[in-house]
């Protein structure tokens, strides 16, 4: 029945199941609380047996009075196993301990660093969302055409670049030929609360331009091959054929059919791109000088700064199922199949 055929591919009016919807919501909640979990007891091996921290804290002339006295009062000399759940309440709690580097506590320095990482790449995934899917559509209905060749000549470019030459070449053209933009550091911020953002201010966007433009390079090349593969994927379905003899418009077939059901493997890299920057955008940082948590860990990397890295390794794992979790509540929205039950 064509009809049917139609609807199973996301053109629908029937009613969302509250309760399946309810146990999806539910099973992956917990699946997420069980990585979190796993994530944490490899954090706190971590933080357990790679260096000794009574060791980087205290001078070498000290006693070992005082190191016996620093070890009692980091809890060192608990059996693993009490170490481990006082590790996971006070991870739970946002507490991490003190950095060995900076001896301050872990959660401010992240408190202090997140807002630049997630403002940087959050603008690069909306700059590689917003220019990815409009010409990866373009490239698969323009098909060999000069347009189209020239878009996936982009795309593969993106792709082949690594990313530390991209923001090299971005600093030379921009900030030295041309003098723009400049060359590194956030610029102007404004607090709002806890956080900051150089979102509301004209020098903060001076700033953010070449890093975001950096990140989001292979973003977009990714998001347009992904985008053209998919679409002509669905435009050679049946379900197409049927929309074409009810006499649909193009512009309906194309955009409100062919682009919905190939957005769906789209939601799912561009969510886990944006966890991957977060975690990843360590090189663009650091060419750029952005004081982000990329920033931070490397620099907690060379110092093996164990209680920074634990917090960096558990909060990630948490954007990750975090991201995770809003890809598969996305998913419910545009896919039906999810909302019936008849995928898991």
């Amino acid at each position: 029945n064509p009809t049917k055929m139609i609807q199973r591919h996301g053109v629908t009016d029937d009613p969302v199941p509250i309760l399946s919807m309810a146990s999806f919501i539910v099973r992956r909640f917990f699946e997420g609380l069980l990585v979190l979990v796993a994530v944490a007891a490899v954090a706190f091996v971590l933080f357990q047996f790679v260096g000794d921290p009574v060791a980087q804290m205290l001078p070498m002339d000290a006693t070992p009075e005082d190191r016996a006295k620093l070890a009692a009062a980091l809890g060192l000399n608990d059996s693993g196993w009490v170490q481990f759940w006082r590790f996971l309440a006070n991870a739970c709690r946002g507490d991490f301990g003190l950095s060995l580097r900076q001896a301050a506590p872990v959660a401010d320095l992240f408190a202090a660093r997140l807002p630049a990482t997630v403002e940087l790449a959050t603008v690069a995934v909306v700059l590689a969302t917003v220019i990815g899917i409009p010409l990866g559509a373009y490239a698969a209905l323009a098909r060999k055409t000069r347009g189209a060749d020239a878009v996936m000549g982009f795309s593969l470019l993106g792709i082949s670049l690594p990313t530390f030459l991209i923001g090299i070449l971005l600093i030379l053209v921009f900030s030295v030929w041309l003098e723009w933009l400049p060359a590194f550091g956030r610029g102007d911020v404004v607090k709002l609360g806890f956080w900051t953002t150089g979102l509301l201010t004209r020098d903060g966007w001076a700033h953010l331009v070449l890093p975001a433009a950096t990140l989001a390079v292979f973003q977009v090349a990714l998001v347009i091959r992904l985008v053209r593969a998919e679409m002509l994927e669905v435009l050679r379905s049946d379900f197409i054929k049927f929309c074409r003899a009810r006499g649909l418009s193009l512009r309906s077939i194309y955009f409100k059919h062919a682009l919905k059901n190939a957005l769906l493997p789209v939601i799912t890299v561009t969510g886990l791109q944006l966890g991957g920057i977060i975690a990843f955008s360590i090189v663009t940082e650091t060419v750029f000088q952005w004081p982000g948590m990329g920033l931070l860990f490397l620099q907690s990397m060379q110092f093996a700064d164990i209680p920074v890295l634990s917090a960096y390794l558990c909060l990630i794992a948490l954007i990750f199922v975090v991201i995770n979790f809003c890809v598969d509540l996305l998913y419910l929205a545009v896919d039906p199949r999810l909302r019936t039950g008849s995928v898991k």
